[in-house]
């Protein structure tokens, strides 16, 4: 699908609806552009309260703190390093 957009004075620019609807954009989406070379990619990024469930988390790290798993991670990774 190509569609084309007017760019404002602002820099601003509406979505078509038909990009809208493709990609489900609702008012008060997240959008993300990533350029690559000439081209910009646009996705709607997710929310993440609809991914909560969708990752299985073994059973001795639920209701770990967050700020120890971020501990946890950052010395792992430090030990792979060596």
């Amino acid at each position: 699908m190509d569609l084309a957009a007017k760019v404002t004075s602002k820099g601003q620019i509406t979505i078509p609806k038909e990009v809208r609807e493709a990609l489900g954009i609702t008012e008060g989406d997240q959008i993300v552009f990533r350029v690559e070379q000439h081209r910009a990619l646009l996705a709607k990024t997710p929310n993440l309260i609809d991914l909560a469930g969708t990752v299985d988390v073994p059973a001795a790290k639920r209701g770990m703190a967050w700020d120890e798993v971020r501990r946890n991670t950052r010395r792992a990774r430090a030990e792979a390093r060596r």
